[in-house]
């Protein structure tokens, strides 16, 4: 089985994927002081609550958009599952996409195995909101290519600052609520924020369709896509584990590469 390793600002998703689909998908907080052991004990209890022999991992990929945390998780991928990781960014890892970039390496991985995966499985002219720490918004061209986008704070990011910044105002939980005019004070910091996020995905989706000069597919995935999918008609298709699809695309590609292991 390929061991899928997404890390994220706040969180770090793995998952094993059997070569038809995934088996069993486990998050953690993700912390750079982290180290190989303690991931493996966390895993192989997990993994044995599922009935998946450690020995069954045959092959790793990461994603991180958190350097601190690469050494030890290429450590948990040598020492304890005996593979060498594919790490999506460095050299030799293809993609299946041109980066049109000034400045390729510095697009974070989670958003250019987004765009792989959504060319793949939804063709080119796409807009992929990604719903993470920050919500991200990239663009694949008419012919596939990433060509950019825009990244805006996350909505519990938001929350945070919200609560953080105002004395009186609650930390509160995101949640769709029933009226856009709030009765109370919680009431109106849930419609602030998050019927100011779908206006935020209206408007930089238009304003980037415009742009681009052609419809656009819009696609929303991260752990949030499920609560903004349906909010708005300007949101196409919710599909909360493309990136994890996309990983494992990236490394089905790479090893049907001449050469490869």
């Amino acid at each position: 089985m390929l061991l899928a390793i997404d890390v994220g600002n706040t969180n770090t998703l793995f998952a094993l994927h059997d070569g038809e689909g995934f088996r069993a998908q486990w998050r953690i907080s993700t912390d750079g002081r982290r180290t190989a052991d303690e991931y493996y004990v966390w895993l192989r209890n997990l993994m044995a609550l599922e009935g998946i022999d450690p020995e069954a991992v045959a092959d790793a990929i990461v994603a991180q958009v958190a350097p601190q945390t690469l050494f030890n998780l290429r450590s948990l991928c040598r020492k304890y599952f005996k593979v060498e990781p594919l790490v999506v960014g460095e050299p030799g890892c293809a993609l299946g996409i041109e980066v049109r970039m000034p400045n390729p390496g510095e697009v974070g991985a989670d958003r250019l195995v987004n765009v792989a995966a959504g060319l793949r499985d939804y063709g080119p002219n796409l807009i992929i909101i990604d719903f993470g720490t920050a919500t991200t918004f990239d663009v694949c061209d008419e012919d596939g290519a990433y060509a950019g986008g825009a990244i805006s704070p996350g909505i519990n990011l938001s929350l945070e600052a919200l609560h953080q910044a105002a004395a009186k105002l609650p930390r509160i939980d995101v949640a769709r609520p029933a009226r856009v005019i709030g009765k109370g004070t919680v009431d109106a910091m849930r419609s602030g924020v998050y019927w100011g996020y779908v206006g935020l995905i209206e408007g930089l989706c238009d304003r980037i369709e415009a742009e681009h000069g052609r419809p656009m597919t819009v696609i929303a995935t991260g752990g949030l896509a499920p609560l903004f999918s349906k909010a708005t008609p300007r949101i196409d298709h919710g599909d909360p584990d493309l990136t994890m699809r996309g990983l494992a695309y990236i490394h089905a590609l790479n090893r049907a590469k001449p050469g490869s292991a």
